[in-house]
């Protein structure tokens, strides 16, 4: 069944511009078959009152996102096989969003916010003090490598893309209306990015690391801003209730692959799906009981 998704939507891309929604982290396990795919044990992994967003897989078996903590937003790490919860780092004076992990090392990534406004990319290790990494407001980034970074930057009153070589201390700036799907492209040296066309929606791009030349790929469907690559040709993506899957060689068309309405959620929005992939994190809200 082809599902067309039109949703109103806008984008309120920084930290600092909008209210935080009480959402939950959700895992579910996931499979891929000729028959398509199979999700199944939707669980609450949060299960806790408050913002708790932004979930990325450290390693098959290790799930980071960002977690309130008494009204403070810290890093939380998820153990699949322990099913329970830690936090990366101490306490600090600002909330620490985005966490991802610096490949090579053991260190972290996160956005952080301090109460005066200021807006910076840290890096965060265990024994260490935290350091920052981009002296610029980082609204969204990846990190594909030990050397490079991709961030959506807050710029007046847009984001715009720029590329961070963080070995020689450059960077370049690629193009403006930039999104917050900044990924890591299984299986290649290369990222994905979204950046809004003349008419206002968001365009899904791949943008080649070596090159940095852009490939556009196809519309994001109206008021998705987020989504997760299974491999290097299929994109998934939540809305409502829903997930669906953009095929680079299938028909153009977004296909409806599941729908948890059913598990009481509403409103999914960022995804990740593990290494192995066997486990999806979805973040969604829990459906009003009224």
């Amino acid at each position: 069944m082809v599902i067309r998704i039109l949703l109103c939507g806008f984008c309120l891309f920084g930290i600092t511009v909008h209210a935080q929604s009480n959402t939950e982290v959700y895992l579910s396990s996931m499979e891929f078959s000729e028959e398509g795919f199979v999700f199944g044990n939707l669980q609450n992994s949060s299960n806790n009152e408050g913002y708790d967003n932004q979930p990325y897989f450290a390693n098959d078996d290790l799930l980071l996102y960002a977690r309130n903590q008494d009204g403070q937003t810290d890093i939380a790490m998820y153990d699949l096989n322990k099913k329970t919860t830690q936090f990366f780092n101490p306490p600090t004076v600002g909330g620490e969003y985005s966490p991802q992990p610096i490949p090579g090392s053991r260190d972290v990534a996160a956005v952080r916010l301090d109460p005066d406004g200021t807006q910076k990319l840290y890096r965060y290790g265990f024994e260490v003090a935290p350091k920052i990494l981009i002296d610029d407001k980082v609204a969204y980034f990846t990190v594909p490598n030990d050397t490079l970074i991709v961030a959506s930057v807050i710029d007046l009153d847009q984001l715009k893309l720029v590329v961070y070589d963080v070995k020689n201390q450059n960077s370049y700036t690629l193009l403006k209306d930039s999104g917050r799907f900044l990924q890591k492209i299984p299986g290649s040296d290369a990222i994905s990015y979204s950046a809004k066309n003349e008419q206002g929606y968001e365009d899904l791009y791949q943008l080649d690391l070596q090159t940095l030349d852009s490939y556009f790929i196809c519309q994001l469907p109206i008021g998705v801003q987020d989504g997760a690559w299974w491999d290097d040709y299929k994109i998934i993506v939540g809305s409502g209730a829903q997930l669906f899957v953009y095929d680079l060689y299938g028909d153009g068309d977004w296909h409806a692959i599941a729908d948890f309405s059913s598990h009481g959620i509403t409103n999914i929005t960022r995804l990740a799906i593990s290494p192995d992939k066997k486990n999806l994190a979805l973040v969604a809200e829990k459906k009003s009981s009224k």
